[in-house]
């Protein structure tokens, strides 16, 4: 990972951080959403390991 030093461009912003991290997230929720329409049994089977997985998980 490069350092602000090393880098050509300024170091970006604490709001373009976080701008494009919520871009990533919406980008990536619809790519769930439209790989559970396609494939609704593996959707059913992912959601069933990840509620098995809270479950068990220790708070």
């Amino acid at each position: 990972m490069e350092t602000a030093e090393s880098s050509s461009e300024a170091p970006e912003t604490e709001a373009e951080r976080r701008r494009r991290r919520a871009a990533f997230l919406r980008e990536l929720t619809e790519a769930r959403e439209l790989r559970d329409r396609v494939q609704p049994r593996r959707a059913k089977a992912a959601r069933l390991r990840h509620a098995m997985r809270m479950r068990t998980f220790r708070w």
